[in-house]
């Protein structure tokens, strides 16, 4: 292990970008720990806890997202979610408009900057929202249990409105969400990985001791009375979280190869007749753990605004009939998942195009024929093993609750070794492995040619 690691850091271009990401990553968990002005973190955090209690709760998924920022109600509370809800937006809006499709198309490079314009805009809207709709559930719990607020912030009001610590909170938490909005671009940019992905991830590993310690404490090892969580029903969790790493690993790394044949091709200076092994590899789930993340963060919207509202408006209650846990929210949580997976295959995946440089090159699939054949057979093929994979992954992703349920295990547990906060840890560490091997592969390419070169004056 150790030595692979110095193998990395041997690398230059490499290490730069290992130690800017770190760096990147260092100061986002920094953040999670600065408190709004005027707000008791501490106090905050008893309260989170003891409102939150053991069951499903959607605070509990918001707080491992952003890395326990949430519960202690700073800067960077929000997380990346305004974001992640602008990028959906602006992907269906992109998509519903044939427009901006064929702008993108045309300019690639100059629809995907206008794009980004668009999403960060989009973006700081959300995130100014989202934190007033904040601000007015910490002044509630402020009223039932004062000193959570600071006296100083709350006495200065305007119409019974405490005007600057709402503009302090939405001032704040929004310029904490651009900061990890910059920072993730910053990553995918110049450093190894996906950025919003990795923040996202650091969240829940920082989540990783307290969970483990909730495990403890619900074993009652010190006592002799049965605790909470019983030692039967840590094996199958046990079980469960190996399940969902094999199977997270077996469905993003799976593919089914699609046999192609030349009619006839020069190599070198010889022309020869057609064969090989050369095939096309198609993703069974193309979109990785895209749609999981989409799917969370899109629940997490109006969930959340239901429950800062309050519990007794008609919102509120929409907003307890879909919270994390309930039947409701695990359909709806499959549904968005399996819409997301082909929603993205279908934006990224462009069978035409394949079957066009098919036929430039004399390619062809066994059996099937060329231009509009080849496309229809590549896309029916697609949707068949993507609506495979979207099943198995909504069901990965819900196996967790359930079982939760069926043991009446914490939520805060069942949160973190399975379901939704696995996939993506487990994805998106695939995800960055296969960037760096991608680096040392063409350091090694590189190296090759420079020996060849030598060889050759």
């Amino acid at each position: 292990m150790i030595a692979k690691i110095a193998k990395l850091l041997v690398i230059p271009d490499l290490r730069k970008k290992i130690f800017f990401t770190l760096l990147m990553l260092i100061a986002c968990r920094i953040g999670s720990y600065i408190p709004v002005p005027g707000i008791n973190g501490e106090l905050a955090v008893q309260l989170f806890r003891s409102t939150a209690g053991g069951s499903q709760n959607l605070f509990q998924l918001m707080d491992i997202f952003s890395g326990g920022a949430f519960a202690q109600m700073t800067v960077i509370a929000l997380g990346v979610m305004p974001y992640i809800s602008s990028s959906i937006i602006m992907q269906l809006v992109m998509a519903l408009v044939p427009t901006m499709q064929r702008e993108i198309k045309e300019n690639p490079e100059s629809g995907k900057r206008k794009l980004g314009r668009w999403t960060r805009t989009l973006t700081l809207f959300l995130a100014f929202f989202q934190s007033g709709v904040f601000g007015r559930f910490a002044v509630q719990l402020n009223a039932g249990t004062p000193g959570i607020i600071a006296s100083e912030v709350m006495d200065v009001q305007f119409l019974g409105i405490p005007w600057l610590f709402y503009l302090i909170i939405m001032t704040t938490m929004t310029t904490g969400t651009i900061l990890l909005m910059w920072i993730g671009e910053q990553i995918t940019e110049k450093g190894i990985g996906n950025g919003i992905s990795l923040i996202i991830t650091v969240g829940i590993l920082s989540s990783l001791p307290s969970t483990l310690g909730s495990v403890i404490r619900q074993l009652n090892l010190d006592s002799q009375e049965p605790g909470q969580l019983t030692f039967s029903s840590l094996v199958i969790l046990s079980v469960v979280f190996v399940l969902i790493i094999v199977g997270t690993i077996l469905i993003i790394q799976g593919q089914r190869k699609i046999p192609l044949q030349y009619a006839r091709r020069v190599v070198g200076r010889h022309e020869v007749q057609g064969g090989g092994n050369a095939y096309i590899p198609l993703k069974i789930n193309y979109a990785g753990v895209i749609p999981v993340i989409f799917a969370s963060s899109l629940l997490m919207f109006p969930a959340t605004i239901g429950q800062f509202i309050g519990a007794n408006s008609w919102v509120g209650k929409c907003a307890n009939a879909i919270s994390p846990g309930s039947w409701l929210y695990m359909f709806i949580f499959v549904m968005l998942i399996i819409f997301f997976t082909y929603f993205w295959t279908a934006t990224q995946f462009h069978p035409e195009q394949i079957a066009s440089d098919m036929k430039k090159n004399g390619a062809f699939i066994p059996g099937i024929k060329q231009g509009r054949f080849t496309q229809d057979y590549l896309e029916l093929t697609m949707n068949r093993i993507t609506f495979a994979g979207a099943i198995f992954l909504s069901m990965i992703a819900i196996l967790p609750t359930i079982i939760g349920k069926l043991l009446h295990v914490d939520a805060s547990i069942t949160y973190f070794f399975g379901g939704t906060s696995l996939l993506i840890l487990v994805g998106v560490i695939l995800d960055t492995s296969k960037q760096i091997e991608s680096h040392l592969l063409m350091k090694r390419y590189e190296g090759f040619m420079k020996r060849s070169r030598l060889k050759g004056i």
